[in-house]
């Protein structure tokens, strides 16, 4: 079988889940992301035959074999894997062959939960929505919210002179009044169009910045982990604006876990991600992650696809427009937005460009 030994730390830092097969089925490699994508350890599966996580009537050991009796490399989505009790999943599964020094057919198998161009296929959507609650939001604020002062100035006069029992209901109009306009205000920072004064943006300096916030606010009961990527190069944009999306993460964070909970704020370089560019022009790459991961319950698989639409919410009390605003701010930083969620993990990922000199159009 292959030496894998030399290039043990390239490996281990694909954030995929690979595993590699010797001749005779039996595990001979399995990466970090996939020790943390099975929860299960490398050492104590490695020798073991691969049919113990593909049985030989599932799909994945017919891919499996495909590849092997016709030496070719195949791939299939929303393939179901899982592994002893784990949780069948569905995900994309392509399977490679590797010839080793003796010339026997190894395999490599690689599994992503959805691909680049699904997440991208999600991400239009998320945009296309929220420019439908920019155009409703401009009609609500003129519409809507210059009634609405009207209605709760003529409340107040009226609580001066109705007897005391009926005070009580100018209060309810008035407070009633006052939550629409709040309601209204919010849907409001849709509308704002404005280019955005580009600028280079240290997103570590924004995460610090949403992490104090945190911690003296709605976050001061939850443990904050913090990984960066020192040599992390700035994206372009406002940090005001980027910290406010991480803050919306971060809150719903906290919400989700309670207190005692832990909440996870990383960054890393991940090239080979391209999209095109934000007004149309050159694709370009976006290879600066921001992760922000949380222990709390997940988010049920009926309601994660939707999570970024307007107005959609698992809260008694929420308007659901925080995850649409971050779905905004970062498409209007020329970035996309994912999510992962499972029993006990949630985590966010932006992906953002890195910082271009207006001059030389070269990265900074």
């Amino acid at each position: 079988m292959t030496d894998f030994s030399i290039y043990e730390v390239l490996w281990n830092t694909l954030n995929y889940p690979a595993i590699a097969i010797d001749c005779d089925d039996n595990i001979a490699a399995f990466n970090a992301a996939a020790e943390q994508f099975f929860s299960v350890s490398a050492r104590s599966i490695f020798g073991r035959s691969i049919t113990e996580f593909a049985p030989e009537d599932s799909r994945l050991a017919a891919l499996i074999e495909q590849s092997r009796h016709e030496e070719i490399s195949v791939s299939e989505r929303d393939v179901e894997v899982h592994w002893a009790d784990s949780e069948t999943r569905l995900v994309n599964v392509q399977v490679n062959k590797i010839n080793d020094v003796g010339g026997n057919l190894s395999l490599l198998i690689t599994i992503q939960q959805g691909s680049i161009a699904e997440k991208m296929n999600r991400s239009l959507m998320h945009r296309g929505a929220v420019r439908s609650v920019t155009g409703m939001a401009a009609a609500l604020s003129h519409e809507i919210k210059n009634p609405l002062s009207s209605i709760s100035g003529a409340a107040q006069l009226l609580q001066m002179s109705v007897p005391d029992g009926e005070a009580e209901l100018c209060e309810l109009i008035q407070e009633e009044s006052l939550r629409i306009q709040r309601l209204v205000e919010r849907m409001e920072h849709f509308t704002d169009s404005r280019p955005l004064d580009r600028q280079p943006v240290n997103l570590h300096d924004a995460l610090r910045l949403t992490r104090r916030a945190a911690q003296v606010g709605f976050g001061s009961d939850v443990t904050f982990v913090e990984e960066y990527d020192p040599s992390l190069p700035p994206t372009s944009g406002d940090r005001d604006l980027l910290a406010q999306a991480f803050q919306n993460l971060v809150k719903n964070a906290s919400e989700a876990v309670g207190e005692g909970g832990i909440i996870s704020l990383k960054t890393a370089y991940r090239p080979g991600v391209r999209v095109a560019g934000i007004h149309g022009d050159a694709r370009q790459s976006l290879p600066l992650e921001v992760s922000i991961s949380d222990n709390g319950p997940g988010i049920p698989n009926d309601f994660a696809p939707h999570i970024f639409e307007p107005f959609v919410t698992s809260k008694a009390s929420g308007a659901g427009l925080g995850l649409a605003l971050v779905s905004k701010i970062v498409a209007d930083h020329g970035g996309v937005i994912e999510c992962d969620t499972d029993t006990g993990r949630t985590t966010f990922r932006v992906l953002l460009p890195i910082y271009k000199d207006k001059d030389t159009g070269a990265e900074q």
